[in-house]
């Protein structure tokens, strides 16, 4: 029919009917036609053919028929693959206890609730946990036999997603996955972990990394029938198969092998769900053929899981320091002790990202203790999930173990935490891991960093290969791109021999040792930290070893022994106040007070060096020292002095120690009158620098802390001037050329490394005066003697106010055009704008001042020209 032209009707073919096999069936002459009819009767005649062919043949022709017809020819239905599970025969070993069989609340996450005698089982959905999955495993594992459970679906848990998500919200929101596992592994099958084999109610069967679709659908409302089969004798043995309502929709699946031998848990994992669970005896949706229920179980075919312990639970709090494997040791315990469950924010990390949550990675510095919670959803950003654990974890009966290094390592937040769990409940252990390691925690540590150095050779082992992989190919496609072109030209092609490429196999058996240096360490070092350095610099001070008397039942030490411990820990924290920086510190009184006098002090003595160079200003400033001078007689009783030519003296012959005024060396003439940009900006430098290392003493009160490093003079120096310290404002790249600049006023202690002021507390600023000009004067003589070094340039758009001006709390280095100016601590407003280029000079400091700009000559006067322009958006 398909092979006839589309213009022929069914009655114009020769051939109406399809002939037996062995005949034409295409469209012939009419005489030859006879012929092959004879012919074919003929072959029939003499040709037996099987009743069974020409059944079949029948069926053909039918189908043909209809075809011609018009009809469709119906699909012939696949035959249903016979099954292979036959009755189960009367049980008479002894069984298991009723009631017996269940769900462990020992042996399930702490989202997941039950009742009803643990028939019915649902996960909470509050905040981010409508998103982590549950999982729960049955107080029995079957090591032989054949038996099922049930599970019905009663509701989905639905909710609105809040606006605003960046994150990927997991998809399926609704799963049940319904499976076994291993005691002591993951809860959460799917989640690429071994030890586990489980179908979804997508039908995807999972086992550890491997995927695949196996099974029709199954949603709520329908009972879903789960039955194990590890009976030796079955055609089916070692398998999982999936019923809906009694009828199967998941051929028999093999248990992987790496799981047989073990008891399996039957588990069931759960997100966003309440079901109904049955063990039996009764099924709920019969089989085709009569199986056990798991609650009629033999005693020779289970084994028991773990039991709820029977008297109070424990809560640990693990205490040790930083960088000092807290979190190793943290791990090795949880390894030995299955049963304690961690309460951490790194565990909801791992919980989410085993529940498929995917996440970003946030920008930003982290820690083990404080790693980045950011997903993205802001049901899981607002950090939900952990303040319901905290409530949940008291009414629930499991031991816990709660890492929380920086928490547990302060008083006071140890008994904060402690207060959720009061009560003869819970024993509250304290395990204080401070001091040399036992010898097993060095074995485990040698041991880790033997596996991390394996991954690292192996991984580059792999990239070699990838490597290699990548050039070989890109040197055929060289090749063929070569030969195309030679065939093109019309060239005579090279045969060339063709080589076979090796087989890309990383051999992943590596062998590695440790360096006696990795030997003799007792920590395993990582690549994130335990505690951030802003976070542990605020904190550090606060820290102390646990006591009885904050609520604890018992204060164990896993290390050394408590006298050894509080040694440790005092010498540490006295290390750290060596190396870290104190957050929290705030500029004084004294210091506001020195500031606000520093900047009135050097605005003058700027205004006078630039009166004095202008020779109109000069005349006037000298007059209004007579005057000065003739008032001050008067009001002695005393002759006012004659008006005589000024005294003249040369600077240069005086001793700068002698100068009792460095407004006025005698003749009127500022003993700053040839500083430049440069001596100002050393003037500033070295004053600034005295008063904050003299106050930072005061207000840090410690005795212990006298100074601070050179790493950290940025930090304190935007604290307390609220600028920005580079040594580039001073055309130098280190600190110790800096400190040659000034090595009058501060140094480096030669022991600390620490920054040292060597002028007192008391010292005026005209004394630093003296000193820049001393300074001064011996960089001349230097240049005068052919020494080019002497000579110094800074660049005068740096970021700090490198010209000695104070800049006004707030500001930071050099500030936009025309930004209103602001007077430091206390110092009256003079009012302006700083124009371009303003290094943050006081009100009236400078050389001579600015203007205020004159107003245009042509003033609009209509409203369309007065009105203010706004950029674009007032003309759109």
């Amino acid at each position: 029919f398909w092979l006839k032209p589309f213009w022929l009707k069914p009655e114009s073919l020769v051939l109406k009917h399809s002939p037996p096999r062995g005949t034409q069936r295409h469209s012939v002459g009419a005489g030859m036609a006879e012929e092959m009819v004879a012919d074919v009767e003929m072959k029939v005649v003499e040709t037996e053919v099987p009743a069974e062919e020409l059944a079949e043949e029948k069926v053909e022709e039918k189908a043909e028929e209809d075809a011609v017809a018009g009809e469709p020819a119906k699909p012939k239905e696949p035959e249903k693959p016979k099954e292979l599970e036959e009755d189960a025969v009367a049980e008479t070993r002894a069984k298991v206890s009723a009631g017996s069989v269940e769900f462990n609340s020992a042996d399930s996450t702490m989202n997941v609730l039950t009742s009803n005698g643990c028939q019915v089982i649902s996960s909470l959905t509050g905040g981010g946990f409508s998103y982590l999955l549950g999982g729960a495993r049955t107080t029995v594992g079957l090591t032989s036999g054949r038996y099922m459970f049930e599970v019905n679906i009663l509701e989905l848990h639905s909710r609105q997603e809040p606006q605003g998500a960046a994150g990927r919200i997991p998809m399926p929101r609704h799963i049940v996955k319904l499976g076994l596992s291993q005691g002591d592994t993951s809860l959460l099958m799917g989640d690429n972990s071994e030890g586990s084999v489980s179908i979804d109610s997508e039908g995807f069967l999972q086992h550890e990394k491997t995927r695949k679709k196996v099974a029709k659908q199954f949603r709520a409302n329908s009972v879903v029938a789960f039955l194990v089969n590890l009976d030796a004798a079955s055609p089916n043995a070692n398998t999982i198969s999936v019923f809906c309502d009694g009828v199967r929709i998941c051929a028999p699946q093999a248990i992987p092998d790496n799981l047989l031998g073990k008891p399996l848990f039957p588990t069931v994992t759960f997100k966003a769900v309440t079901m109904q669970v049955n063990y039996g005896p009764v099924s709920m949706a019969p089989l085709p053929f009569k199986v056990n229920m798991l609650s009629d179980a033999a005693q020779a075919d289970v084994q028991a899981g773990p039991k709820a312990s029977e008297g109070p639970c424990e809560i640990v709090m693990p205490v040790g320091l930083p960088e000092q494997g807290y979190f190793d040791w943290v791990d090795a315990f949880l390894e030995k002790n299955p049963g304690y469950t961690e309460l951490s924010d790194r565990k909801i990390l791992d919980w989410a990202h085993r529940s498929g949550i995917w996440k970003a990675k946030t920008p930003g510095a982290f820690s083990t203790d404080k790693p980045d919670m950011k997903f993205g959803i802001p049901l899981m950003d607002d950090m939900s999930v952990k303040k319901l654990l905290l409530h949940i974890a008291p009414t629930v009966r499991k031991s816990f173990v709660v890492p929380e290094l920086k928490a547990n390592l302060t008083a006071d937040e140890r008994k904060a935490f402690l207060k959720n769990f009061a009560g003869p409940s819970f024993k509250k252990v304290a395990k204080v891991v401070v001091g040399e390691p036992t010898a097993d925690y060095k074995a485990k540590v040698r041991q880790l960093m033997i596996e991390e150095k394996k991954e690292k050779t192996l991984a580059e082992r792999k990239k070699k290969a990838a490597e290699a992989v990548r050039a070989r190919l890109l040197e055929e496609r060289r090749k063929k791109v070569a030969s195309m072109k030679q065939k093109k030209e019309g060239e005579e092609e090279v045969p060339e021999e063709k080589e076979v490429a090796p087989d890309e196999i990383v051999d992943e058996d590596v062998v590695v040792e440790l360096t006696d240096e990795e030997k003799a360490l007792h920590y395993r070092k990582s690549a994130q930290p335990d505690i951030l350095d802003q976070t542990l610099s605020k904190c550090f001070m606060d820290f102390s070893l646990p006591t009885t008397e904050e609520g604890f039942d018992q204060v164990t030490f896993e290390w050394a022994s408590q006298d050894t411990a509080e040694t440790v820990v005092k010498d540490w924290i006295f290390a750290k106040k060596m190396t870290q920086r104190v957050e929290n510190v705030q500029p004084g009184q004294w210091f506001k007070d020195a500031w606000t006098e520093w900047a009135r002090t050097i605005a003058g003595w700027k205004r006078l060096q630039a009166e004095w160079k202008d020779p109109n200003k000069k005349k006037a400033l000298l007059a209004k020292k007579a005057e000065a001078k003739k008032k001050e007689a008067e009001e002695k009783g005393e002759e006012a002095p004659k008006e005589d030519a000024p005294m003249e003296i040369n600077a240069d012959d005086l001793q700068v120690s002698s100068v009792e005024n460095v407004a006025d060396i005698g003749s009127g003439e500022p003993l700053f009158a040839d500083f430049t940009y440069e001596d100002w900006a050393l003037l500033s430098a070295r004053y600034e620098l005295h008063v904050l290392l003299h106050s930072f003493k005061k207000d840090v009160e410690d005795p212990d802390r006298q100074s601070f490093s050179e790493k950290d003079l940025g930090f304190y120096y935007q604290k307390y001037t609220k600028k920005n310290w580079a040594l580039r404002s001073f055309a130098v790249d280190t600190m110790e050329k800096f400190i040659d600049l000034v090595k009058d006023t501060v140094r480096l202690a030669p022991q600390t490394a620490f920054l040292e002021p060597l002028q007192g507390e008391e010292t005026m600023p005209s004394a630093f005066v003296k000193l820049a000009e001393e300074h001064r004067r011996e960089r001349t003589r230097r240049a005068d003697a052919g020494d080019e070094s002497a000579e110094l340039k800074f660049p005068r758009t740096s970021g700090i106010a490198a010209a000695g001006a104070a800049v006004a709390p707030g500001s930071v280095g050099r500030l936009a055009p025309q930004q209103p100016l602001r007077a430091p601590y206390g110092v009256p407003n003079g009012g302006g704008m700083r124009p371009a280029g303003y290094a943050g000079v006081v009100p009236g400091a400078g050389t001579g001042g600015f203007k205020r700009p004159a107003p245009p000559t042509n003033t609009p006067t209509s409203y369309v020209a007065k009105r203010p322009t706004f950029g674009g958006a007032w003309k759109r």
